[in-house]
């Protein structure tokens, strides 16, 4: 199927409202663009596949030496990328001499975007035109149903498309989804990275007991919405979770949207968004807490529920919001970790969320309850206050998960903890 350009990414009216100025490239911009990303870091290529347009607004650039520089652009053309685009006049005043130069060299299309555009209006207009490209098969971009009705119509649900609920139940129908209103059933969204196929999502639903599946290959993941017979005990968002954590292969991350009933389109629509923010979330953001060393990264809606909540716009329109709300709570542990090397926030954050259990928190850091204690008296003394205090468990939390987010990727390279690569 013919896919969709950079030269016609660069048409789309978000695009066009952000003032993209060429910079580098010019002889490639009618290579394919399979996704569009963004991220605030220079680590940026490490989650990238190939063929994707990758937005970020400076940030990790700006502190960054002239080699560093040129070693980013290397390795985002090194992994494929379809091209760069850097916001510049806010965190970065102007494109630095040095990235031009080695993506000149490369060929990898540069971009410099002179107007402040919210990357999330960019990447949906462009994923949701790279998808519609993909499901139509034709140069034009619309979305028709085309011959693949489970992918048309999970499309359509994932993008909020304006739909009514008797076309929503004959759409699945053709794709042979009856989900049934049986009592107890629930769906959920599941979103998969990193999965080669659909393989993973037909293991996971006869682990499941055989659980009615509507499922498609996208650009970017795996998208699958499952219906849960009331048969299966338990929560089922955990057990949907547990049954890809044995379906899905070894480094692919796999995001489970909430639980709802069967009736009602727009219920379908929320939780495969939902799972779709996550899995964004999961491949940006790096963990609280170290992952498995082996399997799937699993995750769901609600445990990066405060996530969504602060990055609710994207990350880039809430950075200084977010940044400005970490100095003001962890303002002397920020310090501290300047001049020292500990891990403070990151034990804090772990400490609270795992309800100020000093077993628990010492096992997921691997490090021994006597050594939690010290580092948690050097966050009391710090901070001037008790970290058990329920008046600032909220406010606590809210901050190191602020910090984690704002940090973004290069935090999660440099601890060892799990990255999409």
């Amino acid at each position: 199927m013919p896919a969709l350009t950079l030269r016609e990414v660069l048409a789309l009216d978000p695009v066009r409202a952000a003032r993209p100025e060429l910079l580098a490239g010019e002889g490639a911009l009618d290579r394919p663009v399979r996704w569009v990303h963004s991220s605030e870091v220079y680590e940026g290529a490490n989650f990238l596949d190939g063929g994707e347009l990758l937005l970020t607004n400076g940030f990790g650039l700006t502190d960054t030496g002239d080699e560093v520089r040129r070693r980013y652009v290397r390795e985002l053309a090194a992994r494929g990328a379809a091209g760069l685009a850097v916001e510049v006049g806010r965190a970065l005043p102007s494109m630095p001499p040095e990235v031009t130069d080695e993506a000149c060299r490369l060929g990898l299309p540069l971009l410099a975007l002179h107007r402040v555009v919210p990357f999330v209006r960019i990447t949906e207009a462009a994923n949701r035109a790279i998808v519609a490209r993909g499901l139509s098969g034709r140069r034009t971009v619309v979305r028709p149903w085309g011959d693949d009705h489970a992918a048309a119509l999970l499309a359509d649900l994932a993008d909020g498309q304006a739909l009514n609920q008797p076309e929503v139940e004959a759409r699945a129908a053709l794709a042979g989804f009856h989900p049934g209103p049986g009592p107890g059933a629930r769906l959920l969204g599941v979103s998969l990275h990193g999965s080669r196929g659909v393989g993973a999502v037909d293991r996971a639903v006869r682990a499941l007991g055989g659980a009615g599946v509507l499922r498609a290959v996208f650009p970017g993941d795996v998208l699958a919405l499952l219906a849960v017979p009331a048969a299966v005990p338990g929560d089922p968002v955990r057990a949907v979770q547990e049954a890809f954590r044995g379906a899905a292969e070894p480094g692919a991350t796999v995001a489970v949207g909430h639980a709802v009933g069967p009736g009602g389109w727009l219920h379908w629509s929320e939780t495969l968004r939902a799972a779709r923010t996550t899995l964004e979330l999961a491949l940006t953001v790096p963990p609280a807490e170290p992952a498995v060393p082996e399997g799937p990264a699993v995750t769901s809606a609600r445990a990066l529920a405060l996530e969504r909540e602060l990055t609710r716009g994207g990350v880039a329109a809430n950075r200084d919001r977010l940044a400005a709300r970490v100095q003001h709570t962890l303002g002397p542990l920020l310090a501290w970790e300047a001049a020292h090397p500990s891990d403070l926030v990151r034990t804090l954050e772990v400490h609270l969320r795992h309800g100020c259990s000093p077993t628990r928190t010492a096992a997921l850091l691997h490090i021994g309850r006597q050594s939690l204690y010290q580092r948690l008296e050097r966050i009391e003394s710090l901070l001037g206050l008790e970290i058990d205090d329920p008046d600032l468990l909220g406010d606590l939390l809210t901050a190191a998960c602020a910090h984690r987010v704002v940090r973004g990727t290069g935090t999660a390279r440099a601890r060892g903890l799990r990255t999409v690569a």
